[in-house]
């Protein structure tokens, strides 16, 4: 049995109009995979750390982490990448894996 998987991602915004275009090429691509938007916050709360997220945090879930990376790895994904590697920075991309069952 697959279990769900969650994205985080955190970035820097430094071109909102060329941003916008790879907003909306995400979305269809992301349901493609089975890809479900959680949230977004660009002025997270920093508590406590010395490597505080700055820019944007963004989550969103997949099915399962086949899903997730089948979405990373499609071309048209990776097309549209390059929309979003020119408009920002990077700062991290991680799957998150839900809890193991427990017995």
């Amino acid at each position: 049995m697959t279990e769900k998987v969650y994205m985080l991602v955190n970035i820097n915004i430094e071109n909102k109009e060329t941003y916008l275009n790879y907003e909306k090429g995400f979305f269809p691509i992301l349901k493609k995979h089975g890809g479900e938007f959680i949230t977004f916050d660009d002025k997270i709360e920093h508590l406590e750390g010395e490597n505080p997220i700055v820019g944007r945090t963004i989550l969103w879930t997949f099915p399962s982490e086949e899903n997730a990376k089948a979405w990373y790895n499609d071309p048209e994904y990776q097309e549209l990448a390059k929309i979003r590697r020119s408009s920002t920075v990077l700062n991290n991309l991680s799957i998150i894996k839900s809890l193991p069952k427990r017995n």
